[in-house]
């Protein structure tokens, strides 16, 4: 199977990948107040792990120096992600995605928000060491989409390998975490992000 080309998303040319959709339709009247809602949960990343249940990874907003903010997300922010079970031990427990990418599309019948990921540092140190399970090559694409039928969530994986610039113990813990994203797991977890953004009863 071959990954989909997405305008915005980056090609894929190496290591895993996946497309995981959700995609809901309803009355036409409805659909610009169900996206009024689905875009703030979009843009609330502290409030993610909400829609996903307890045995979801937790996700946290900082700005660029590497501060804790609540507000909506910004080219140059941080994600913080606590996986559940074992973290990256040089970064505390905690995997750092930075945002390289949040673009807004519109035009007469259809609107979207992207928003791109890439593996990075942690921002509170001052370490150049990627803190994160798969290397810098890899990103991670979150969408969403309003069309006059349908909503729809997405988030698409590109380029995912392990991260081997790391300690023993990290690089063994990389390899499993890694492994089992590409295997499948991790798209089990992001379809219940998907379903929670639009799981509007």
């Amino acid at each position: 199977m071959k990954p989909k080309n997405i305008k915005g998303v980056p090609p894929q040319k190496s290591g895993g990948f996946h497309d995981t959709e959700t995609r809901k339709p309803f009355e036409k009247a409805l659909i610009p107040l169900k996206f009024e809602i689905l875009q703030k949960r979009f843009l609330s990343i502290n409030k993610w792990k909400s829609y996903c249940g307890v045995a979801f990874a937790a996700f946290k907003l900082y700005d660029s120096k590497g501060n804790s903010v609540e507000r909506e997300p910004q080219k140059g922010d941080f994600i913080r992600i606590n996986i559940p079970g074992p973290g990256e031990t040089e970064a505390k427990g905690y995997d750092w995605v930075e945002i390289t990418d949040l673009c807004y599309y519109h035009d007469n019948t259809s609107e979207s928000i992207m928003m791109t990921c890439r593996p990075s540092r942690n921002p509170g140190d001052k370490s150049r060491h990627i803190a994160h399970f798969y290397s810098f090559k890899a990103t991670s694409t979150f969408m969403i989409y309003k069309s006059p039928t349908h909503l729809k969530a997405a988030v698409y994986g590109r380029n995912e390998s392990p991260n081997f610039n790391a300690k023993f113990i990290d690089i063994i813990r990389n390899l499993i975490v890694a492994a089992g994203g590409i295997m499948g797991v991790a798209k089990i977890q992001w379809k219940q992000l998907t379903d929670g953004f639009l799981d509007f009863d």
